[in-house]
């Protein structure tokens, strides 16, 4: 009983590790490939999550759904509604410094989180949507657990592989190339803001992505699940510690932190009440810890971002 116990946690974490690196590999595009500071990545999540939860969930009363799409389409759909977000967020956002960029992008995360509260009939407000469909969720347990750990492990190896070969073709090397010297690219007559914005609708449809598999795996989203803890700074960490630039990096930092966010938790579980609670802050702890120990000895991420060499002229002019 108690290995079908660690199992079933293995699996939990498993699909958890996944839907954060899909996270993390957004976050890349923007702040790896681009060098966009985008500190509102739960924003992004909850409208991922939401909208799938609306166009996938059954019929309820007083709010906006009752579509029951195929889970497949409320992905998608997903994806298309965090890029439809993000466009203008980049059109009025990205001509800021990449300080004014990362405070416009916390309030319009906190504006979000606070329009998911207060409107019901879109919602469910605070009591947020229930009955998502799971993909296999009328499996036993364990078979549902592993079957959607794999339609996890599926996703996340498609995204990389895509955003793998975005990174190693001309594009990816032109976005470098602006990330490092803007006044350079734009000599050599780059769209940088334009650019800019595809990196931004990019990462932002792959956040969204990881938030409706976060909904349907929980099978209900409530605004408590989008909390900029969990949901912006952790992922913030998880791709520095992994390697900023580094898409292996990206999923390798989300491994680490989130099974040291877990297995802490557990440890401080078995601690008497009135010292659990506090005990809990240790994770916190643990992860900035962590965070220092890296950014002191490897400031470049357990995986730095490859070396291409120099970029070359025409890989640059490549793409107009």
């Amino acid at each position: 009983m108690e290995l079908i116990g660690l199992a079933n946690y293995a699996l939990f974490m498993g699909i958890f590790i996944g839907i954060y690196a899909l996270l993390a590999l957004g976050l890349n595009i923007q702040w790896g490939f681009a060098g966009l500071f985008n500190a509102g990545i739960a924003g992004f999540f909850a409208v991922g999550a939401y909208t799938s939860a609306i166009l996938t969930s059954p019929y309820a009363e007083g709010r906006l759904g009752g579509f029951e799409l195929p889970f497949y389409v409320g992905w998608i759909g997903a994806m298309i509604a965090a890029a439809l977000i993000a466009w203008p967020i980049g059109k009025i956002c990205l001509r800021f410094r990449s300080d004014y960029l990362a405070i416009a992008s916390i309030g319009v995360a906190e504006i979000i989180r606070l329009v998911i509260k207060s409107e019901a009939e879109l919602t469910n407000s605070a009591r947020g949507i229930t009955n998502i469909p799971r993909p296999y969720g009328d499996l036993p347990y364990v078979q549902s657990q592993m079957a959607y750990l794999a339609i996890v492990a599926i996703v996340l190896l498609v995204a990389y592989l895509m955003v793998e070969r975005q990174f190693n073709a001309p594009w990816g090397r032109m976005m470098r190339a602006i990330r490092d010297n803007e006044l350079a690219a734009r000599a050599m007559g780059k769209n940088v803001e334009y650019r800019r914005l595809e990196a931004f609708i990019f990462g932002s449809a792959l956040m969204g992505l990881g938030g409706a598999l976060f909904a349907h795996f929980n099978r209900s989203i409530t605004p408590e699940a989008i909390d900029p803890m969990v949901a912006t700074f952790l992922v913030w960490i998880m791709l520095i510690l992994g390697g900023s630039g580094n898409n292996r990096g990206a999923i390798l930092g989300a491994a680490v932190v989130w099974t040291i966010w877990s297995v802490s938790e557990i440890a401080t579980d078995q601690l008497p009440q009135e010292y659990a609670v506090k005990a809990k802050y240790i994770r916190l702890f643990l992860i900035g810890l962590m965070l220092q120990l890296v950014l002191r000895f490897r400031p470049e991420g357990l995986l730095p971002e490859p070396l291409r060499g120099d970029l070359r002229s025409d890989d640059v002019s490549s793409e107009k």
